[in-house]
């Protein structure tokens, strides 16, 4: 005994001595470059990383003007959110293939939150009437000081619970919650491109019904359609379907995949500058681009206690995202990653990087794919897509300015096909899983209906409903021996397949003639009716030798517990008295 509390003793200290090898794997843990950086073998991986790193930023470039559309900002913030978030996860994450950046769920939400804290309505300038002149400039100045808090409390939210060693959190949104939640997040999407596919000019709707409104918004001012953004959208659009099958059917015959998105984004550039067409023909363009970037600025800390909730939502779906991204590539390639270094790692990310005017950031597939496929190695293929954008910002960022905006949302839309395609849930969970069909359907239909962030509160609370009735209503069974062997079966499955008698003779011995018949658990009554029924019933049902437990699939037992196994061994080794007792307290 005095040896043992020794050795706890002992162990505590060592808990709290501070070594020098405990130091150095705290600070290589906090940054995971120190332990691949210095044995980075440049002639098996470097060329990899170059060719994916310039693949991955030329397809950071497009996603990034387009995603600022979906979080309501200018889309020079969509360049600055694919520089210094990227350039920081260099240092310290701990996957080597997914590509951090803006993504469309994120986005939306993103998006649905600036518009409710500077509406246009705020903005007006002759008054609140809708159908007044907005002032755009102060409206979108105001929108990106509430995104740029709202990343940095996410940030905040996303670092202290990875210090808190929360990266569990996770396993609380399930596949099915989450790729529900995500494919209606993509209607959502969808929905919001479908005024800049054709040039219409409607009010952005949040909140629930917000699909139904915004669809309601877009017939009734379908009339105003602008025909040459329409054409513009619907070439992009089948042009970038194309590419995408095409890079997809010939994926391993392809050095890289062939980017499409930057060619529409340079032809329709060119052409868009060439005809005037903002000015000829009215199309919508991206507008002005300031070149460089511009100087840190300290976030609007007031606005804190309106964004609480969504910073919340947006950190625990955004490290979902993440962590599912990260994993996935790691069983395939080997290696692990830290779920908690992960959270810490977009926490400063985030945090940091919102100084520098970005919005809220995580990992995208498509990207990630890409990075992934054209021969990635580390996080070095980040750093160089980053310094690409950077290239962009700091250089040429102006050419962008006569983009036409219908050409960000074909890019949208094209890439959101992956995610329709999650659709095809739907009947491969009706053969496995009706409960996390369930699942699947309350988190999409809730999403849709209600908006991102009720519905992901809804199907969290569905999915935690789920366990609760699993865990309450578990599947039993009565199981019977076949005669002469050691098999054990179900006894109504078995009794269905195979018309043979199962006992409940748990061990061979002595038959005991008894007044009454089993098959296959059940029980013929033999008795007459002078028999008394107390002595009836206190009959055991079997001869019992051995009582097993198996206590395999039990986490805890508590006090209930305990007591209910008190109980049914007092009934087993004697049943008359228990039964006695009963009668007894019942009166």
């Amino acid at each position: 005994m005095i040896l043992v509390v020794m050795k706890i003793e002992m162990k505590k200290k060592s808990n709290y001595n501070c070594s020098s090898e405990k130091a150095k794997s705290v600070v290589f843990g906090f940054l995971p470059i120190l332990t691949w950086l210095p044995s980075y073998p440049l002639k098996q991986y470097l060329f990899g990383d170059i060719v994916s790193g310039i693949s991955t930023g030329v397809m950071q470039l497009p996603q990034g003007l387009a995603y600022a559309m979906l979080a309501a900002v200018p889309p020079v913030f969509g360049l600055y959110s694919s520089f210094y978030p990227v350039l920081l996860y260099t240092f310290f994450g701990t996957s080597k293939h997914i590509s951090i950046g803006t993504f469309a769920v994120i986005s939306l939400m993103i998006g649905g939150v600036a518009v409710r804290e500077a509406p246009d309505s705020m903005f007006a300038v002759n008054g609140t009437n809708a159908s007044q002149v907005v002032d755009f400039e102060a409206r979108d100045a105001r929108r990106v000081e509430v995104v740029v808090a709202l990343t940095t409390l996410v940030g905040i939210i996303q670092l202290v619970l990875g210090l808190l060693r929360f990266g569990f959190l996770a396993i609380y949104l399930t596949e099915p919650l989450v790729r529900g939640f995500t494919t209606a997040a993509a209607v959502h999407v969808s929905v919001s491109q479908i005024k800049y596919l054709l040039g219409v000019h409607t009010a952005r709707f949040n909140g629930p019904l917000s699909v139904v409104y915004s669809l309601d918004a877009v017939f009734r001012n379908i009339a105003s359609t602008n025909v040459v953004t329409l054409i513009i959208g619907l070439v992009c659009t089948v042009f970038l379907y194309f590419i995408k099958d095409l890079n997809e059917r010939f994926k391993k015959k392809l050095p890289i995949p062939i980017p499409g998105e930057i060619i529409v984004v340079i032809v329709s550039t060119g052409i868009s500058y060439g005809m005037v067409m903002s000015e000829n023909y009215g199309v919508e363009v991206v507008g002005k681009i300031p070149t460089g970037l511009l100087p840190p600025k300290i976030p609007d800390f007031s606005v804190f206690p309106n964004l609480f909730p969504d910073a919340f939502a947006i950190s625990v779906v955004g490290f979902s995202i993440a962590i599912s991204l990260a994993k996935t590539f790691a069983l395939k390639h080997g290696y692990s990653v830290d779920g908690n270094q992960e959270l810490i790692a977009l926490g400063l990310c985030n945090f940091m990087s919102s100084f520098f005017h970005t919005f809220v950031v995580t990992a995208s597939m498509s990207r990630s794919l890409v990075q992934e496929s054209t021969g990635g190695h580390t996080e070095i293929a980040g750093l160089l897509a980053s310094i690409l954008v950077l290239l962009v910002v700091v250089a040429i960022g102006f050419v962008f300015q006569p983009l036409p905006t219908t050409v960000l949302a074909a890019i949208i839309m094209v890439n959101l096909l992956g995610m329709f395609k999650q659709l095809k849930d739907i009947p491969a969970l009706w053969r496995t899983s009706k409960i996390e069909l369930a699942i699947w359907l309350v988190s999409f239909f809730a999403s849709v209906l209600l908006g991102l962030d009720y519905g992901l509160v809804v199907a969290m609370g569905f999915a935690i409903l789920t366990v609760i009735y699993r865990t309450q209503c578990p599947k039993n069974a009565l199981l019977g021996q076949i005669p002469d062997t050691g098999l054990y079966f179900d006894v109504d499955e078995y009794e269905e397949d195979v018309e043979l008698g199962v006992t409940h003779e748990v061990v061979a011995g002595p038959k005991k003639q008894m007044d009454h018949v089993y098959n296959n658990g059940q029980m013929n009554e033999n008795h007459t009716e002078s028999d008394s029924e107390d002595d009836f019933f206190l009959q055991r049902l079997t001869p019992i030798h051995t009582i097993i437990l198996d206590f395999t699939p039990v986490n805890f037992i508590d006090s209930v517990g305990a007591k209910c196994i008190k109980s049914v061994s007092q009934q087993l080794l004697f049943p008359k008295k228990t039964l006695e007792d009963r009668l007894v307290r019942s009166g």
